[in-house]
């Protein structure tokens, strides 16, 4: 039995049964020309799935507005040929064993660092800001919030009717539901903003109460969040327990089956006073099953690696099962480990460590 076995034990949460307890983290790749994901697509995913990654969440995918993408290559979660696509992905890592999610997206006002790509309408923000101080936009109206919760509840019911296990939104990293969290750029003063993440949260909760009503009361909703923003490393929105309590409760009363927790590394404590990370407190605080992440399995810090930076090495994974065995959290994502190294997770659980690969930010460039 190796070191890791406690990894490798099954989760069960409503309708969603987990081999193990190992998640591949979603991670833009952009290889889907035209929004519509391709052979090579599914058989990246497929080769995890083969390779005991208990649960695969997409790349994010875009719901159905002008703007949700900035990005010709990422895939989108509508029209008849993009879901002919995904419907191809889930029937070939089903086929492989695997267990699957899509992870739903907009990316309101974010600017494509690589081109000069403009959408075909305004971006969507809650008040024009894409960091603080900067408008570059119009705030959303009330008919195109509303047009943006069907977009996230439509997709939910298509990827249902796919076949998919489980549907994951994205609510993270300073795109736009979580542009709705950030007080420095949520600058609204109707029902979708104010001085609270209880106020400010109102925009995520009824996204998520639109797709519990179209997928029903069984189907598992994962919910991606973090305190840092890509505008902003340094953020922290929720700054004791209790504001922490006060924005995620009412996404859990919304419908959020699993918080998953986002860090730039997962070791870090979220408060003063306790070693527990996000995904500690937000299972603490909730009850909900929680997803932690943030440079597992490697010893560079993601972002840096991501944007360039040096090589990483495989890590150990003691402070990991650490807290995992402590009961913080009930699954793991890995994210750079598993681009590279598309049988990361059998060999973690058979103990071949030194077979575990380096992670380059050259293997941007394919899909392995």
């Amino acid at each position: 039995m190796s070191t890791a076995a406690p990894l490798f034990q099954p989760f069960t949460h409503k309708t969603l049964k987990l081999p193990n307890r190992i998640v591949m983290a979603p991670m833009t790749r952009s290889f889907s020309p035209g929004g519509v994901p391709t052979e090579a697509v599914a058989e990246y995913y497929r080769k995890r799935a083969a390779a005991a990654v208990g649960l695969i969440i997409s790349e994010g995918t875009v719901v159905q507005r002008p703007a949700a993408s900035n990005d010709f290559n990422v895939p989108r979660f509508w029209g008849d040929d993009a879901l002919a696509g995904w419907q191809n992905v889930i029937n070939t890592v089903h086929g492989a064993g695997g267990v699957m999610a899509p992870q739903l997206w907009h990316v309101g006002a974010v600017r494509n660092r690589r081109s000069e790509w403009q959408p075909p309408a305004p971006w969507d923000s809650p008040s024009g800001y894409s960091s603080p101080g900067k408008k570059f936009t119009e705030p959303m109206t009330d008919e195109t919030i509303a047009d943006t919760i069907a977009a996230f509840a439509r997709a939910a019911g298509a990827a249902k009717r796919l076949g998919f296990d489980s549907i994951e939104l994205h609510g993270a990293h300073g795109y736009l539901i979580d542009q709705f969290f950030w007080d420095s750029i949520n600058l609204r003063d109707d029902r979708y903003g104010g001085s609270d993440l209880v106020q400010r949260g109102h925009f995520a909760a009824d996204i998520l109460k639109a797709v519990r009503a179209e997928v029903g009361p069984d189907y598992p909703i994962i919910i991606r969040l973090s305190q840092w923003k890509q505008q902003d490393y340094a953020v922290q929105m929720a700054k004791t327990p209790d504001e922490m309590a006060a924005w995620l409760q009412p996404l859990a009363d919304a419908g959020a089956d699993i918080f998953h927790c986002s860090q730039r590394r997962f070791w870090e404590p979220e408060f003063e006073g306790s070693d527990l990370n996000f995904a500690g407190w937000a299972k603490k605080l909730t009850g909900r099953p929680t997803i932690t992440v943030g440079s597992v399995g490697l010893n560079g810090e993601f972002i840096a690696s991501m944007m360039g930076g040096e090589t990483s090495k495989p890590a150990s994974l003691d402070e990991l099962l650490r807290r995992f065995d402590r009961g913080d959290f009930d699954l793991v994502a890995v994210g750079r480990a598993l681009i590279s190294d598309p049988d990361w997770a059998v060999k973690v659980r058979d103990g071949r460590t030194s077979e575990l690969s380096d992670y380059s930010p050259a293997a941007l460039a394919e899909l392995v």
